[in-house]
């Protein structure tokens, strides 16, 4: 029997995003999905196959960064773009997400410790909060919507649920978004979440676009401010600010 993949989606999310997606084009993807869950193994676990949605409800979505595909290593997708469970080493282009934030908000590792100064030099700088972690639930739980275009992946395969019908999905993921009318600020990182963008055409919305912060590409991100201007978009708009 298929995975209903609609009836897992929280009952929001499935009111806003059913009348948007062709039945026959779902129920391909769930026995796409079935299959490969049944001989294969496929992050993330499937009870965490939509925790991004679970953990951000459509009323409350007031951002959406949008990322590829999960992370294919064992033990790393829990369900949200760029994020990993507790305890799990933080990957390289989340690294240049915290390094871009501690740039933009100064929310980073800790400062030197101030017994350490040197005299005649002005003390150093409060401690930041360490960002040991990489678990980004903390941002879904704000309205942070952490979603990824494909939602599966095979184990050691990057990019190998592609083109399988998810992107079909999450498409109608951001065009219910769109539909909404409180303001909402699509953070769009990379040649492919920025073709996204054609997908938000109601002005209500904030896209704002950069390069991926992989370290494969020297630039782009860096620089890019995307926090501070997201909460900027979301002050503009009467809504609070997010606590990244």
């Amino acid at each position: 029997m298929s995975i209903d993949l609609l009836g897992r989606l929280p009952e929001d999310w499935r009111g806003a995003v059913t009348p948007l997606i062709d039945a026959d084009a779902t129920a391909a993807l769930a026995g796409f999905v079935t299959t490969e869950y049944a001989t294969h193994t496929v992050y993330p676990p499937l009870d965490d196959l939509f925790a991004a949605y679970r953990l951000c409800p459509l009323r409350e979505c007031r951002a959406v960064i949008l990322g590829q595909d999960p992370y294919h290593g064992a033990g790393q997708a829990h369900g949200l773009s760029f994020s990993v469970p507790p305890g799990v080493r933080v990957p390289p282009s989340l690294r240049n997400v915290f390094k871009e934030l501690a740039e933009d908000l100064g929310v980073g590792p800790a400062a030197p410790d101030p017994s350490a100064t040197l005299p005649g030099l002005p003390p150093p700088p409060p401690r930041l909060p360490p960002r040991a972690s990489g678990d980004l639930t903390h941002w879904a739980r704000q309205g942070v919507l952490l979603l990824n275009s494909v939602l599966t992946v095979r184990a050691g395969e990057a990019g190998s649920h592609a083109g399988h019908g998810w992107e079909v999905f999450t498409d109608a993921t951001i065009r219910a978004l769109d539909a909404r009318d409180h303001r909402v600020v699509f953070l769009l990182w990379g040649g492919y979440a920025r073709r996204k963008a054609e997908l938000v055409a109601n002005p209500a919305h904030v896209v704002l676009e950069a390069g991926h912060p992989s370290p494969l590409n020297p630039r782009g991100f860096a620089g890019s401010r995307p926090f501070s201007q997201a909460n900027k978009a979301l002050a503009d708009a009467g809504l609070p600010p997010i606590d990244w």
